[in-house]
């Protein structure tokens, strides 16, 4: 399923999903789910929510998430030019130089680019100097506009989203990307639940896989949820850090992170079947993080929370992880479904 799920991967990763505008991406699953004869649904918020099969009992939920970073049109400058700000958490230095796509309200999209003001090192210190933030950096349209009454004109305003170049690329055996989180393991979920399709894998509990559309702003699944579950499994990213034990081909399992612990029990299981099928895995805390798991947990579910992923590094900027985690995570995901 290797090759299954890096296409899966790539065609999300290029599909734009910022945070409050994931129409595309929604679609792209439902039509991707319904061509493998499954019965996807929406709940009110937008979440795409999939049952894998048909059988009582408790409840299993595998959940992932496609909205990613981006930006959105703060407000339009006198030279025409776009000030910005953020949909999801990240330093500004991370999308400087970075090709956009601005989409407005009427469904008309301009290409641009990130930048500071002024950004030429042969005509100030500033490129050196100068702190990177929403009064510094501007998107600058690949337009003729020097107003913002001609900007205006172009149907650009205030509100418009502003898409990230992705740069998908695979790299012996690396992949490469823009939204890897939370893409990858999104694309790791759908080969699974193709698999499961084609060879009629049986699940002695019911299953549904459900992909979150406001991940990144904090609530993507604190509501929605299908009623009889009672184990909730995140599927996101691994943090990869100096003092973390994962890295790009491992899977790593989190014991706690902003929100706290996640549940004794569940972790254990996934602990002692990464160790019981040969899975590269560690266990690591994740000190600024927070997952659909958490939000889930916050709101008025009641279940078992655990969270997992393949390791990613460079979290919310040009982010990288291996195949090498991505099969350990489909592995580990499908022992458990399994077992």
């Amino acid at each position: 399923m290797e090759k299954q799920i890096l296409e899966y991967i790539e065609n999300l990763c290029n599909t734009p999903s910022p945070t409050g505008y994931t129409k595309r991406a929604e679609k792209y699953l439902i039509d991707e789910f319904t061509s493998m004869c499954y019965k996807p649904y929406q709940s009110i918020k937008g979440n795409v929510i999939v049952p894998i099969n048909k059988c009582e009992g408790e409840g299993l939920l595998l959940s992932s998430h496609i909205d990613t970073l981006g930006l959105m049109v703060r407000s339009i400058k006198s030279n025409g030019r776009l000030r910005v700000t953020t949909l999801g958490g990240f330093p500004l230095s991370y999308v400087e130089q970075e090709n956009v796509t601005i989409i407005t309200r009427n469904g008309k999209e301009f290409t641009g680019v990130m930048r500071i003001n002024n950004p030429s090192v042969h005509g100030s210190s500033d490129p050196k100097e100068i702190s990177r933030d929403d009064k510094n950096m501007e998107v600058v349209i690949d337009e003729i506009t020097n107003s913002a009454e001609e900007t205006e004109k172009l149907g650009i305003s205030s509100g418009d989203f502003i898409a990230l170049d992705p740069r998908f690329t695979l790299s012996n055996g690396f992949v490469k990307s823009r939204h890897l989180d939370d893409k990858a393991s999104a694309g790791v979920l759908m080969a699974l639940a193709k698999e499961i399709k084609e060879k009629n894998i049986k699940i002695n509990r019911p299953l549904y896989m459900m992909f979150t559309i406001y991940e990144e702003v904090g609530h993507g699944a604190a509501s929605g949820n299908p009623s009889n579950v009672t184990d909730m499994i995140a599927v996101d990213m691994g943090v990869v850090y100096d003092d973390l034990k994962t890295d790009e081909t491992k899977v790593s399992i989190c014991a706690k992170d902003s929100s706290g612990p996640y549940n004794y029990d569940l972790t254990n299981e996934l602990i002692n079947l990464a160790k019981d099928n040969k899975i590269d895995y560690a266990i690591d805390i994740y000190p600024f993080y927070g997952s659909d798991a958490s939000a889930a947990m916050s709101s008025s579910n009641d279940f078992r929370h655990a969270l997992v992923g393949s390791g990613v590094a460079a979290s919310h900027g040009y982010e990288r992880t291996h195949i090498s985690g991505l099969n350990g995570l489909y592995k580990l995901l499908k022992a458990y479904i399994t077992k």
